[in-house]
């Protein structure tokens, strides 16, 4: 039996980095408001007007082919996970692939949010457990801070800039993707979305002078959605597959809300200690979250360990993933 597994990760941030002290510089907020809401501590956030989502998804693809040693024309497929791509079309992914000279893939994005990754992770999978293809490639990333209202400070605060990316490939061991459960629901529209730029409000200048292209966010609506759906899936997933708290190794929850992520925890039954955090750091990345997280947290991750990545978005979206992890992370140079 194929099976598909993550054999390598990289991420990319920006240089720049935005601490809550120089938020309240701009806007009517605190360190401590934003902190005890929210877990943030900082963000990064790319300064350079000439840079786009492609450009820091090139340099996380770099480094994959690097740690890897894949060469980049041994890609076959690489998906693109966003909500911020560089423009309307030609997809984000063809970009990447242009830009780091990936000429024999082929790609497209995916657009799902805060979910983005999970749904191309497994989306991806697809193509290697059918046996179709054997290096594909899943980057999530968002590049938040261009779509934001520095003057609203219930979404300025939470969001940041970054991109991570996954090699996938065969195995016929017992490690990778198991189990997974996604779900969407169409009617969160409502709560969290952006207004203008699509075929319903196509840009205009009213559509600009209203502030109609930033993310529009009901914070309680969202927080309580997210809240219940993320700790069900995940609870759900580990009912599913038989999986009791001891044997989860780790949790890789997408890095919204550090009181969203903790719930989810509570709700599977395990410890902090068993909860991979970077929210502090990073602030909400959209799509690229979890590939970031398992960037981070690479070094302590052992084959075989089993994780559930969960993750809530816009949309609504929603989803969680049981995989058992494929290599020694701490044998892998950086």
């Amino acid at each position: 039996m194929i099976r598909c597994a993550i054999t390598a990760v990289a991420g990319f941030l920006p240089e720049n980095i935005v601490t809550n002290f120089d938020l309240e510089k701009i806007i009517d907020t605190t360190d401590e408001w934003i902190t005890s809401r929210t877990g943030i501590k900082q963000r990064h956030i790319e300064k350079d007007p000439k840079k786009a989502t492609s450009d820091m998804c090139v340099e996380a693809v770099k480094l994959l082919c690097k740690k890897s040693k894949l060469k980049v024309e041994d890609i076959d497929l690489l998906i693109c996970a966003t909500v911020t791509p560089d423009m309307v079309f030609p997809a984000t992914s063809n970009l990447i692939c242009a830009k780091v000279g990936a000429v024999n893939a082929w790609g497209y994005d995916l657009s799902a949010a805060c979910s983005g990754f999970i749904y191309g992770l497994v989306t991806g999978s697809q193509f290697i457990e059918t046996g179709k293809y054997k290096k594909v490639v899943i980057v999530g990333a968002d590049m938040m801070s261009r779509i934001l209202d520095y003057e609203d400070r219930t979404t300025c605060v939470i969001f940041g800039d970054g991109a991570g990316a996954v090699l996938l490939e065969p195995t016929t061991e017992d490690v990778g993707i198991k189990d997974f459960l996604l779900h969407a629901d169409g009617n969160g529209v409502n709560y969290l979305h952006m207004k203008a730029g699509g075929s319903l409000n196509p840009s205009s200048p009213e559509t600009v002078a209203n502030k109609m292209h930033y993310v529009y966010q009901e914070g309680q609506a969202v927080f309580k959605h997210a809240v219940y759906n993320m700790a069900e899936v995940s609870a759900k997933i580990m009912e599913k597959n038989n999986l009791k708290a001891e044997d989860v190794k780790w949790l890789v929850a997408h890095q919204a809300n550090k009181r969203i992520i903790d719930a989810t925890a509570k709700r599977m039954g395990i410890g902090s200690e068993k909860v991979m955090m970077n929210i502090e750091r990073y602030g909400n990345t959209t799509a690229g979250t979890i590939p970031l997280l398992l960037w981070d947290y690479e070094k302590h991750l052992k084959k075989g360990d089993n994780l559930v990545l969960s993750a809530f978005g816009g949309g609504f979206t929603w989803g969680a993933i049981y995989l058992k992890w494929a290599y020694d992370g701490d044998k892998v140079s950086s």
